[in-house]
């Protein structure tokens, strides 16, 4: 197993002596002593260093700090496996994955990504924010869902947190605005929805339930806007159709409701089979 000195180790991981010699003093690795007392770090010595750092930087208490990168010691492979290695440093936890599997869940805020061949003398350390929170963002999704029976202020705040996370996620969107549609929000729920409708496109979803909320607010012109830009996005939602006809009908247009009707009656045709 090759050994690296000190000036290898400022090469490959950027990190100043002073830095290298405070970890080595602090007891994140203990190296091996070559000639004339000099210090040999080994492979996972040199992961160990760089996601220490990661974990300074991430302001995590120093002593669990060090019961991180103990534990993280007594798994790391002898060499760079072949599938890959990176490790996240996520709040006070440390995250491996190697290939396909990985040694703890990951909410993705920091991520350090080991590349290359350092037997060979190439190691690229890249330090980087997570390209996508998904799963910071599905756990506050789920932890909404869960909340909705019994606290829906907390479910709204997940939700909330769930969107802030990934701005993209629809399904938070929709709960978001349902769940203050429901609690009487109605200003709040069209904040939303129409937020909803700038960050993730014309969901067919988004405007039947906006339309909803403006025919439960008297605002039956705006409703029946928002239900036909739905059905001109998903033609088949039959439940818009079905809205739709009666609002027609309530407005004096027949026709309209007619047309609507027969369009709800043939899609829902099998579903009493």
């Amino acid at each position: 197993m090759n050994a690296y000195g000190v000036r290898d180790v400022e090469k490959l991981l950027r990190l100043p002596r002073a830095t290298i010699r405070a970890f080595v003093d602090a007891g994140f690795v203990t190296p091996e002593r070559g000639p004339r007392n000099s210090l040999l770090f080994s492979f996972q010595d040199l992961i160990v260093l760089r996601t220490a750092q990661a974990l300074i930087d991430a302001k995590v208490p120093q002593r669990r700090i060090t019961q991180s990168v103990k534990e993280l010691r007594k798994h790391l492979p002898e060499r760079m496996p072949l599938s890959g290695l990176s490790i996240g440093a996520v709040a006070d936890r440390v995250v491996v994955r190697e290939g396909g599997n990985r040694w703890q869940a990951d909410s993705g805020q920091y991520l350090l990504a080991f590349e290359g061949d350092p037997e060979s003398g190439s190691l690229s350390v890249v330090e980087q924010k997570a390209p996508v929170p998904a799963v910071a963002s599905q756990d506050w999704y789920a932890q909404g869902v869960s909340l909705e029976s019994h606290d829906r202020e907390a479910a709204l705040r997940a939700y909330d947190r769930a969107i802030v996370e990934d701005p993209s996620r629809l399904d938070a969107r929709i709960n978001l605005g349902r769940l203050l549609h429901e609690s009487g929000r109605h200003d709040e729920a069209e904040r939303a929805y129409r937020d909803a409708l700038e960050a993730c496109g014309r969901s067919p979803v988004i405007l039947y339930n906006l339309g909803v909320l403006l025919e439960d607010a008297d605002r039956n012109a705006d409703a029946v806007e928002a239900y036909e830009e739905a059905l001109h996005t998903d033609p088949d939602l039959a439940d818009c159709h079905y809205n739709l006809a009666l609002l027609y009908e309530a407005l004096k247009k027949p026709r309209d409701a007619i047309r609507h009707m027969a369009h709800y009656r043939r899609l829902t045709a099998g579903r009493k089979k």
